[in-house]
């Protein structure tokens, strides 16, 4: 999936996959709904969420940061690469 925004083109084919997580709709025990979080090689975060749903459209959208984080420390709890790849410019600090 390819979509440009506010004049940069965020492909998932070009992005690293960083975390996705599985999400359950209704009373079926199938997925559906899913969502992915990315990385661009440049260092941007943007999610793909899809639905197997008729008439829900696949969505592109960047995300801050900050949102990223939040994201692959919570809903997105299956993780594609290690927290240090996903945000390199984060320092992590013991508890």
């Amino acid at each position: 999936m390819m979509r440009i925004v506010g004049g940069k083109r965020y492909d998932t084919d070009k992005a690293q996959l960083l975390a996705k997580g599985v999400y359950f709709d209704g009373g079926a025990n199938a997925p559906g709904r899913d969502m992915c979080l990315y990385r661009t090689p440049n260092g941007r975060y943007f999610t793909v969420s899809w639905s197997i749903w008729q008439d829900v459209r696949d969505v592109l959208t960047p995300v801050t940061e900050e949102e990223a984080r939040a994201l692959y420390e919570g809903p997105l709890r299956l993780h594609s690469a290690s927290y240090e790849e996903a945000f390199p410019d984060i320092e992590i600090e013991d508890a």
